[in-house]
């Protein structure tokens, strides 16, 4: 085996390292506007893909060696990744795929997430995983002593895909381009490998790779302004043209309007009873956790408002192309991980709104728990209010719905109080805006009994 030959092997290793990770990445963001990023989700699509490249690793095992052949069948094999990845994780694929189940009555997210992961992330793995078994073979022909190199590119190739795509790439060009750059990849591997490349085949694959991945297309068909490696996120105009919306991660996250009627309904909420009614005899310190479009406090000049999200691209897409002017001097905006900002934060605040549950599919596991809202209480003011707006079912018709209620008043024991935005069935089987506040005042434990009833001085 010549040097040449030995290094185009090892960059084919160096090459499927790096795409297999960087699908798993692209597929795990792509999918959480649709499932969400839960821990559960996340393991079925996890589980597949090493499932599936463990079989690969064992068809590897088996398949007759020989240098010319394996270069031939790895390289189609490369040319199969390409068209899976694209297969596999474009956006407008993946929506098509969630409308059909959707239309089929297929409601649980475990069950789309489990029948995708078979039916269109399963080929990419398992070809990663033979192709992988296939070049060490060979390599390991020639020098017996080179599994350990081989087994070393293979993980820089893994390490080089999860920090570039997610810290890098996705950041700077978008989800829907990285994807582009993992179907060149494979495509490029597929070529130094062959003796003679199928460019009709691979130069068709990176073509729709194209067409299905163009920022123009997400945007005249989902009106999609942006898709990092955090966010996508829509601006689309409602109501006859009357208001407009920002869509994030396929969650209504926010709605602004000059007709305040046509405002979501929770904020106006919020908003009528809980912000225009803020004393104005001092400044009161505010936190909104869940930044959305920026809404809360709009017209409000007064006031000091940390807005805080994860997504740093909010405040520039807000500012030109949702609020449509810049934010008032008295608010700011914290990009920051909320379980981190409130552990650190040593200033506390008159008035906290949670609003990062807009959406059932993207309710973030790790800001539902009772240490999360023990961080929040510890970061508001004596005499502050807690507002939570909530996605859930208004009359506990769901374990979530109970668990999570059980959970809040864990920490807020007493002086909470629920309200559900909006009508709805108490007999049905449906999901509604609910907000739970808190107001922090002293509470000595006194109840009234039939023997012991000072009501008449309470009041």
């Amino acid at each position: 085996m010549t040097r040449r030959i030995r290094f185009i092997l090892l960059l084919a290793i160096f090459i499927g390292g790096y795409a297999s990770l960087s699908l798993e990445l692209i597929v795990l963001r792509q999918l959480s506007g649709f499932v969400g990023s839960t821990a559960i989700t996340t393991s079925i699509i996890i589980g597949i893909f090493l499932a599936f490249m463990s079989w690969g690793y064992w068809r590897g095992s088996e398949l007759s060696l020989s240098q010319n052949s394996i270069r031939q069948t790895t390289a189609k094999d490369f040319a199969w990744v390409a068209f899976l990845v694209v297969l596999a994780s474009s956006y407008i694929l993946l929506d098509m795929y969630f409308g059909l189940m959707s239309a089929l009555g297929i409601k649980s997210n475990v069950l789309k997430t489990f029948i995708y992961s078979l039916a269109f992330l399963s080929g990419g793995p398992y070809l990663f995983g033979k192709i992988t078994a296939l070049i060490s073979r060979c390599l390991n022909r020639y020098n017996r002593n080179c599994t350990g190199k081989i087994m070393a590119i293979d993980t820089i190739g893994s390490v080089l895909g999860s920090i570039l795509t997610t810290l890098v790439i996705m950041p700077f060009i978008g989800v829907n381009h990285t994807i582009i750059v993992v179907v060149v990849a494979a495509v490029v591997a597929s070529v130094i490998l062959a003796k003679r490349a199928a460019w009709y085949w691979l130069g068709l694959t990176i073509i729709l790779a194209y067409m299905l991945n163009r920022s123009s297309l997400l945007s005249e068909v989902y009106d999609i302004v942006e898709n990092n490696a955090v966010s996508t996120i829509s601006i689309l105009d409602t109501d006859d043209g009357k208001a407009r919306a920002m869509v994030i991660n396929g969650g209504n996250s926010s709605k602004i309007s000059e007709d305040k009627d046509l405002w979501f309904g929770y904020v106006r909420y919020v908003q009528d009873n809980f912000i225009e009614t803020l004393p104005k005899d001092a400044k009161k310190d505010i936190l909104i956790l869940g930044a959305g479009g920026f809404t809360m406090g709009e017209g409000d000049t007064f006031h000091n408002y940390t807005f805080l999200d994860i997504d740093k691209s909010l405040l520039k897409i807000s500012e030109e192309k949702f609020l449509e002017h810049k934010l008032d001097a008295n608010k700011k905006f914290v990009v920051e991980d909320a379980n981190q900002f409130l552990k650190d934060s040593e200033q506390k605040y008159d008035l906290i709104v949670l609003d990062t549950y807009s959406s059932m599919g993207i309710i973030p596991m790790d800001l539902i728990t009772k240490e999360y809202f023990i961080r929040v209480k510890n970061n508001l003011k004596k005499g502050g209010i807690v507002v939570m707006n909530i996605l859930t079912s208004p009359n506990f018709s769901n374990v979530f719905a109970i668990n999570l209620d059980n959970t809040i008043r864990s920490v807020f024991t007493h002086s909470l109080s629920r309200q559900v935005i909006g009508n709805f069935n108490a007999w049905g089987h449906q999901r509604a805006n609910v907000i739970y506040v808190y107001y922090d005042v002293a509470d000595k434990g006194g109840i009234y009994t039939a023997d012991k009833n000072a009501v008449f001085y309470d009041m």
